[in-house]
């Protein structure tokens, strides 16, 4: 019994108390803050959801930005998190949790924030209750598919690079005779117009009338980089349509659609290495949580905002609650790959057939013309 007790002392003597648990932590947290890189005061506002950085460096020019109580007259500073910024005499709001959202763009828009000649852009078609967001790269005009969209500027710019090595992936319609042989050669890449492109994969997938169906896939995302890789060897493209943007497929999201990626699974695709080039931050507050999340597809839809109208046709995100499955899948899409049946709506257009004046109802009566049940 006595040795019990002398080993109960001994270990009490031996477990931290309250007080040097919390100086250890303060420790660890001053030491972290410490250990901070500088950035860029523009880099910094437009962390912040304010503006881009080309926008920042306009505002200091012209006197509106204080740090620590002084106007500043140039963007050549860094800040760290314990400075105080100003901006027209406010204080900088806090960073938001970095998100990411999957779009579908349609045909005819643009994927600028502005455009002098007033052309309609996607911006303009994306919901107001969300925050400011930034495209992952840009989509032509009269291409359309999957665009990404995020908050965060420095994952933006790390997602653009080509050294990331993520695939992009393109359906795409051209007219004109293929040649297999050269459109197998652009896997030891092309130059064209003296500009040098990197190695394509190019696979005919099948063809209809005078036009050919292909499956392109890029790493380098080059200024209207396909157009002008298939134009080299004969083939003028008419429809262009990116189906994924490394691991984030378009899948069956409709056109004009918008989806949230859950914070976790973001996380996992990105991996430590990008999430720490791109100074990602999954702890910050969600200054936005008007949020429903979908555990069973492991994405988020942003939900009805206070003041929302279900019949709003600006807003383009629907909630989950009023969507309903297309078709039941019981395979799961692997990486790389797409729903067949997304495949056909995206390649085909469905002929419209008129109605069936004969076409008899679920007790076996005949409709009217009009399409109403008779009386």
């Amino acid at each position: 019994m006595k040795n019990l007790r002398k080993t109960t002392k001994a270990a009490a003597k031996q477990r931290p108390s309250p007080t040097a648990k919390g100086n250890e932590k303060l420790l660890s947290d001053t030491d972290q803050l410490a250990e901070e890189k500088p950035e860029r005061i523009a880099k910094r506002m437009a962390r912040a959801g304010l503006c881009s950085r080309r926008e920042a460096e306009t505002w200091i020019t012209a006197g509106r930005v204080s740090l620590n109580g002084k106007v500043l007259d140039s963007p050549a500073i860094t800040v760290t998190r314990t400075d105080k910024i100003e901006v027209d005499g406010n204080p900088l709001p806090g960073r938001e949790r970095t998100r990411l959202w999957l779009y579908n763009k349609p045909s005819g828009l643009l994927s600028t924030n502005n455009d002098p000649e007033g052309r309609p852009t996607i911006y303009q078609k994306l919901p107001s209750h969300l925050p400011r967001m930034i495209s992952v790269g840009r989509l032509d005009m009269n291409t359309e598919g999957l665009i990404l969209m995020t908050n965060d500027g420095g994952l933006a710019r790390i997602l653009e690079l080509p050294s990331t090595g993520w695939l992009r992936r393109y359906r795409v319609r051209a007219h004109g005779k293929v040649d297999v042989d050269r459109l197998e050669g652009l896997k030891d890449g092309i130059a064209v117009d003296g500009v040098l492109y990197g190695s394509i994969e190019a696979v005919v997938d099948r063809e209809q009338g005078s036009n050919t169906w292909l499956m392109v896939a890029i790493r380098e995302g080059k200024n209207r980089e396909v157009k002008k890789v298939l134009a080299a060897i004969g083939l003028e493209v008419n429809r262009l349509i990116r189906v994924s943007y490394g691991p984030f497929q378009l899948g069956e999201l409709g056109t004009g659609d918008l989806v949230e990626i859950r914070g976790r699974i973001l996380r996992d695709q990105l991996g430590e290495r990008l999430v720490r080039e791109s100074g990602a931050d999954f702890d910050a507050p969600l200054l936005n949580p008007s949020v429903i999340e979908n555990p069973a597809t492991g994405r988020t839809k942003s939900g009805k905002t206070p003041g929302h109208k279900s019949g709003d046709k600006n807003s383009k995100t629907k909630s989950i609650r009023n969507v309903k499955p297309k078709t039941k899948r019981s395979d799961k899409i692997t990486r790389g790959e797409m729903a067949i049946g997304t495949m056909e709506r995206l390649t085909t257009r469905k002929n419209s057939r008129p109605q069936d004046n004969n076409s008899q109802n679920s007790r076996g009566k005949p409709y009217s013309k009009s399409g109403r049940k008779p009386k």
